[in-house]
């Protein structure tokens, strides 16, 4: 299972937005690569578990995040080989992590970890939780958008990954993207 969880080496740059449900990840993907023309990664997750929801009205359990964290690797490698020179990914194995020990106390698959601290990425785009919740049936956590928000900020500096805060609304926060994300690309 290990290969599954394992980035494939690229020249590509690789952009990866991270944070709390319902902070406006994937809002921001699509207009990211749509602006730059190139590729965005979804969060296999997503789909994965609103396909397990509709068919059995259960949630995520531990034995869900390695075939979630295996699909989401996939999608980047490919995603990667048709990339520009950059690539948007609206999640990554840290994030798994990061959900893993939220919701199953501390446990984190040990080869999702090992992939999620070796994986890299050149920029990390945390997005603050100043805009509304949206419901839906797989989020669950409005009441705990600090504290995630928090887990989420304390991940990226223990870890020593390269981030900023997003904040503001859609337009001010796809402005900041770009401006950092232009520094990346303009050396």
């Amino acid at each position: 299972m290990e290969k599954a969880f394992k980035q494939e080496s690229s020249d590509v740059l690789k952009v990866v937005l991270f944070g709390p449900e319902s902070t406006g990840k994937t809002t921001l993907a699509r207009a990211l690569a749509a602006h730059y023309q190139t590729e965005w990664v979804p969060e296999y997750a997503r789909e994965y578990l609103q396909e397990k929801w509709d068919r059995t009205r259960e949630i995520c359990s531990p034995e869900d995040l390695p075939p979630i964290g295996a699909g989401q690797i996939a999608l980047e490698n490919e995603r990667t080989r048709s990339a520009n020179r950059l690539l948007i990914c609206d999640t990554d194995l840290l994030v798994t992590k990061v959900y893993s020990e939220a919701y199953y106390e501390g446990y984190c698959d040990p080869e999702i970890e090992k992939f999620a601290l070796q994986n890299t990425y050149d920029l990390y785009l945390l997005t603050g939780i100043d805009v509304p919740w949206v419901p839906d049936d797989l989020r669950d956590k409005p009441e705990e958008r600090e504290e995630m928000f928090t887990r989420f900020r304390s991940t990226l500096e223990l870890y020593n990954r390269s981030f900023i805060i997003l904040r503001g609304s859609p337009e001010e926060r796809l402005k900041e993207a770009i401006y950092h994300i232009d520094k990346l690309l303009i050396p």
